[in-house]
């Protein structure tokens, strides 16, 4: 039996560092979080310093059990969880449920932390233990209490007064407020009108110019904004040149000729938001595919050396620091594979811009760059291998020289005052570049304009080939693609390195916007939900505030305030707001309800509204005597730009499209499940493909005639003029009366039932929902026809046994546990047992304050 057991969070590691450790070692997983607050109000107690009542996760039981079940034997234990403040919170709550279990005893617990699944760093951190951080561990527990505080509050609050199911999240919100404001910076802009003369010039080789100076002073962007304005301006341009070539369009001469030579730095390496923000850029990933793969790199990769090796550091952090191992042989690779010529006399150092970067850790980086792409690409996924070749090529660049540019600037005259304008750049040594250059979301003035000019002298003469007055108009700024979500809520403060994927999903699940052509639209609800929020929680949602309370649990976790002021300063106001909004704040103000104008023919309020099923338009109130008229949006309307004529128009709906053959109606209408078609008593859905608004006379009879065929084919026999009918079934043939459905047995053929047979099998059939199942109960038996055998009285008496068994063993239960939910008698009292209720202080822990 091993002398020591050693904890990870994931069983893919497993393997590995049982391998390196050895038969002194028995090494188990947690499966990530072991405990967790329970979805229920009540698990925070803000009157007693906001004490957590955590409990174990249902999925994690088992492997809490093995896990105990191991430490009875070990005469050590190991705390391996990640170096984040996530994991240093996990291996607090299984030191937390084994001191419950009273399992620690005299063992001797040690935490430990390696940033990478190498045999040196995992031998380095067994040679190194330390003790459990209280202050990671309350910084970690603080976000819990906050995230779980605005859930449990804010989310019934908008069930309340927006739509059931919506959510608000401390994060998420700021995130989705951003997506939205951004959205309707779009719809406000206003394009501006703008001309640029254009000239393509030869001398030895083609090159363009623009205008740069008219009339002896620079060009700005709105100088030229019509077009007699810019033909003018090219007209003068032209006339110029004639001056110096009377043939074709002319010359220009060189004015001024500009050289300038500068150096450009490599980007640091990685760390979790640039590598997002770059396997968006350049790969196509988004930031939970990108995480996923970094993850399995990370934990290990079989690559021919003896088992599975971790390929990647840890790569959920914010530090851009190398360690000098890493470093001293990043160097060594450069010399290898680029030559000595590319490597700088000494080692690139990076910093970190943000205050709250835990330089203990490093950047993301390979565990060896030894370890080329090309050398174990037969071993990795496709997906592995592209983000593998990224993070390579990033590290490497980092620690090369810099590239040198030559930069040229020529001014070329066509007379005094009219000068045109020339940039190229000359890559003069590539250094990083010759690896890997960062991309871009968009242009910038710092990007290089790429072309290169011929040689050029002043007062030489250069060929006008073409000059032209072009049309521009501004643009308005780009909606945010993952990676520029990613960069602007590092910008502002908002999330920390694991946080950034998750944040993107929740707004994604929650459709509170869509990913249309990789960059985020806010959905109806987003809309609404970001406004009412801003509106009513201006505090909570504002970037500022945020970010500075980010930076306060920062200061908790270097052990700089406590947590429970930081979080009591958050609540008190928090709370009182929330019970403020909720009496004061109505539905319609909620769901930012818009009056488009009046119906022309009843004269009543025509407004858009957010419904339980989405958005609609309405024609009257609720204060009217007759009912109000509804009609839902179209795809691709919005609530906010949808205007009174496009409003109406929704109001044709149902529309006659004319007669069939048997001389019924064919009309088209919307109804809850969606568009459908209408003829007799007949309803035919409207293919998603279909625009209801569109749909011919001929199409419409055609889905009626499939329908009809379809429900035909569905029919088996009837009985009392089809007041009795058997159908096909999407589980099996069935009997109806509609009031009833019967199961029919197996080993009966349906068209072998009698009209006697099928009023047998209702009569013993539940009504509808009377009970589970699409029969009224869940694997109810049904009395067969009378002709064949009928079910016995023994597996009755059975199933009455087997539902007293459970009653049985509950009357052994506590009162006070009736009212949890719905499990096995058994394994919810294990959970009962081995859930912890507790304080978030480590008391008689093995905790130490961290640095």
């Amino acid at each position: 039996m091993a002398k020591n057991l050693l904890i990870v969070e994931s069983p893919a590691k497993v393997k590995t560092i049982n391998k390196v450790l050895g038969k002194d070692f028995q090494v188990m997983a947690s499966y990530g979080h072991v405990r967790d607050l329970p979805s229920k109000d009540g698990s925070v107690d803000t009157e007693h310093d906001f004490a957590m009542a955590y409990e174990v996760i249902d999925r994690n039981e088992k492997h809490v059990d093995a896990i105990a079940k191991a430490a009875k034997s070990a005469e050590a234990i190991y705390l391996a969880t990640d170096l984040d403040r996530e994991g240093e919170a996990i291996s607090w709550h299984v030191y937390e449920i084994l001191k419950k279990k009273k399992l620690i005893g005299d063992r001797a617990i040690h935490r430990v932390t390696f940033a990478e699944i190498t045999p040196k760093a995992i031998k380095e951190a067994i040679a190194h233990p330390r003790e459990l951080s209280l202050d990671l561990i309350n910084a970690q527990q603080a976000r819990r209490a906050l995230d779980y505080l605005v859930g449990f509050n804010l989310s019934p609050l908008l069930w309340k007064k927006v739509q059931r199911g919506l959510s608000a999240g401390r994060v998420q919100s700021p995130a989705l407020r951003m997506i939205v404001e951004r959205e309707e910076e779009i719809e406000r802009f206003v394009p501006r009108e703008y001309w640029s003369i254009d000239a393509d010039c030869f001398a030895g080789q083609a090159f363009g110019a623009k205008l740069h100076m008219f009339g002896g002073k620079r060009l700005d962007q709105f100088d030229l904004n019509d077009e007699a304005k810019a033909t003018a301006a090219r007209d003068r341009v032209l006339a110029g040149a004639r001056i110096h070539k009377p043939q074709g369009k002319g010359a220009l001469k060189v004015a001024d000729v500009q050289r300038k030579d500068r150096q450009r730095r490599a980007a640091p390496p990685f760390i979790t938001s640039t590598l997002q923000q770059e396997a968006a850029r350049k790969l196509g990933f988004g930031t939970q595919r990108t995480m996923r793969i970094a993850q399995g790199l990370y934990e290990g990769v079989d690559v021919g050396e003896g088992g599975q090796i971790g390929l990647i550091t840890y790569m959920r952090t914010d530090s851009v620091s190398l360690s000098n191992d890493a470093l001293a042989e990043l160097r060594q690779v450069i010399v290898r594979e680029f030559g000595s010529d590319k490597l700088p006399d000494a080692p690139q150092y990076y910093k970190s811009k943000s205050k709250n970067a835990q330089e203990a850790h490093e950047a993301i980086r390979p565990s060896s760059a030894l370890r080329t792409p090309g050398s174990i690409a037969r071993y990795l996924t496709p997906d592995q291998l592209k983000l593998y070749d990224l993070i390579w090529k990033r590290t490497v660049a980092c620690q090369m020289k810099p590239a040198l540019l030559n930069t040229v600037s020529v001014d070329l005259e066509a007379s005094k005052g009219d000068i045109l304008r020339a940039s190229g750049t000359t890559i003069v040594e590539p250094g990083f570049l010759a690896v890997y250059e960062e991309g871009r979301d968009q242009k910038s003035d710092d990007d290089e304009p790429g072309s290169k000019l011929p040689p050029l002298t002043v007062g030489q003469l250069v060929d006008l080939n073409d000059l032209r007055a072009e049309q521009h108009f501004t643009e308005p700024p780009p909606r945010f693609s993952e990676a520029s979500l990613v960069k602007a809520l590092e910008e502002h403060g908002i999330g920390r390195p694991s946080t950034y994927a998750a944040i993107i999903q929740v707004l994604l699940a929650r459709e509170y916007v869509t990913l249309e052509q990789k960059r985020f639209q806010p959905t109806d609800v987003g809309r609404v939900v970001a406004k009412f929020l801003s509106g009513h929680f201006t505090q909570y949602v504002d970037y500022d505030f945020t970010a500075k309370l980010e930076d306060e649990l920062d200061a908790v976790a270097r052990g700089e305030k406590d947590w429970v002021p930081v979080l009591r300063e958050f609540w008190v106001p928090f709370k009182a707001l929330v019970d403020e909004k909720d009496e004061s704040v109505t539905r319609a103000e909620a769901t930012q309800g818009r009056v488009l104008g009046v119906d022309p023919v009843s004269g009543k309020e025509l407004s858009v509204r957010l419904g339980r099923y989405g958005p609609f338009v309405q024609i009257g109130t609720k204060d009217d005597e007759e009912k109000p008229r509804f009609a839902s949006l179209r795809a691709g309307q919005k609530m906010d730009t949808i205007t009174a004529d496009e409003a109406m128009k929704l109001f044709e709906m149902p529309r006659q499209l004319g007669e069939n053959a048997e001389g019924e109606k064919i009309s088209v209408g919307i109804g809850r499940f969606g568009p459908f078609v209408k003829a007799g008593s007949t309803y035919a859905s409207i293919p998603a493909a279909i625009d209801p608004w569109e749909i011919d006379f001929a199409t419409a009879v055609e889905l009626v005639r499939a329908k009809r065929e379809a429900a035909a084919n569905k029919l088996i026999n009837s009985f009392q003029d089809g007041a009795i009918q058997i159908l096909r079934g999407k589980f099996g043939p069935y009997i109806t009366d509609g009031a009833k459905n019967g199961r029919i047995p197996k080993d009966v053929e349906p068209e072998s039932l009698t009209e006697a047979d099928c009023v047998a099998i209702l009569a013993a059939a539940p009504a509808k929902g009377s009970g589970k199942g699409r029969f009224g109960r869940k694997g109810g038996k049904v009395e067969a026809p009378r002709k064949t055998k009928t079910v016995s009285e023994k597996p009755a008496k059975t199933a009455a046994a087997k539902k007293a068994a459970p009653k049985k063993a509950a009357s052994a239960k506590p009162a006070a546990k009736k009212a949890a939910t719905k499990k096995s008698t058994v394994k919810k009292a294990a959970v009962k047992k081995a859930a912890v209720r507790k304080t978030a202080t480590a008391a008689k822990a093995p905790v130490r304050k961290s640095a």
